[in-house]
Order: structure tokens, then sequence, then C-alpha cells
């Protein structure tokens, strides 16, 4: 298990943040906080949003999904699938009361130095529009917006950003 690097804003707030990769039997707790972490949207967009209805038996096999614990209570998580030119952030959860304190960014910088390390030039990701604090959130970040499509009735944004080696 890493202990969170402390530098940054928000390291004083996770001094007791640990990650580790989930395992098989971590596909329960994935399901559960991502379940919570997306609920707020349902009534946004009248639907579960696509993480909320995903197959975590497959995806602790077959992605990388980094666990952030603090005390040894799963608090958040990031989903990411390395392709052949990009990393791809499928799921970013964090748990309701642990929102707001900076987490998302520790996990998006978390995902940034992963695709640093296996010399990938880009992070990928999507979101549905409607989300429109994600989207501010990402724009904060530096990821522009590459393209929209239309998805179950609404609008997915694909966003990017070019990372540079270690």
């Amino acid at each position: 298990m890493n202990r969170l690097d402390p530098s940054g804003d928000d390291a004083a707030d996770w001094r007791d943040l640990r990650f580790r990769r989930a395992e098989a039997a971590d596909a329960a707790a994935v399901r559960t906080l991502t379940r919570a972490a997306y609920a707020r949207w349902c009534p946004v967009i009248g639907r579960e949003p696509k993480p909320m209805t995903a197959d975590y038996d497959a995806a602790v096999r077959n992605h990388l999904i980094d666990l952030a614990l603090e005390n040894d209570r799963l608090v958040a998580l990031i989903e990411m699938i390395p392709r052949a030119d990009h990393l791809l952030v499928e799921n970013v959860a964090v748990s309701p009361e642990a929102q707001g304190r900076g987490l998302g960014r520790l996990l998006m910088q978390r995902a940034e130095r992963r695709a640093a390390a296996l010399a990938l030039p880009q992070v990928r990701l999507y979101t549905n529009k409607a989300f429109d604090v994600n989207l501010r959130f990402y724009e904060a970040l530096s990821y522009g917006v590459d393209r929209e499509e239309p998805f179950k009735g609404g609008i997915v944004v694909h966003l990017s950003k070019a990372i540079g080696p270690l």
C-alpha cells in the first residue's frame, strides 16, 4: 500500500490516506462506493449513470482500479484502462461524505502519473454533459473537450489532456 505523497494543497486533509490496487474481493465494495457516489446524478439524467451499472467483478480483473482508503475505509477510487495511445479514466468515484475535499484532484493526478509511468502521452475520459460540476472540474485540471456525442437521451462529452514524461 502506498502512502499519499504529501505535496499539494489537499495533503493535510488526507494525512491518513493510502492507496492500493483493487483485487477480486473488492468488487462489491467498488460497486457500493460507485453507486453511492453517482446516486446524486440519477434525478439529473432520469436514469442510473453508466458507472452504476458496470460489471465490477470483471472490472477489477481487467482494469486498473486504485482504491483510496482513509483509516482502512474506502473513500474513493479511480478506474483506468490502458490503451495503445492513451490511458482512459473510466470511473472516478468519491464517497458522498468525502466529496469536496480534493480527492478527485488527487485521483486525477494519480492517473496522470500512471499514464506517464506507462509512457502513454494522453489521459482521456468522458462524462455526461448534464454533469456540469464534473465538466468544470475537468476543465480546471486542463482537460480539453475533444467531442460530444449523443448517448441514451443525453450528451457524452469526451475530454483529454496531454501528459509529459515523468
